[in-house]
């Protein structure tokens, strides 16, 4: 009795489909009825200050140059 050997190589797994989820189907939902959210604002940095000083006019021409 003779044993075949398969050289196959083994089946891709198929990708996986997606679960419901409640949150995003909420989500959906909103953005049907109200519409898209509005966009995100840049917030500036707060550790960084604003100058103490306007500066001098000898200060901005030297700038320019």
């Amino acid at each position: 009795m003779k044993v075949r050997v398969r050289n196959k190589m083994a089946r891709k797994n198929k990708k996986m489909i997606k679960r419901f989820g409640a949150v995003q189907a909420v989500k959906e939902l909103a953005r049907e009825r109200m519409g898209a959210p509005p966009a995100g604002r840049v917030v500036p940095h707060k550790n960084k200050k604003p100058p103490k000083y306007k500066p001098t006019l000898p200060k901005l021409l030297d700038e320019s140059e």
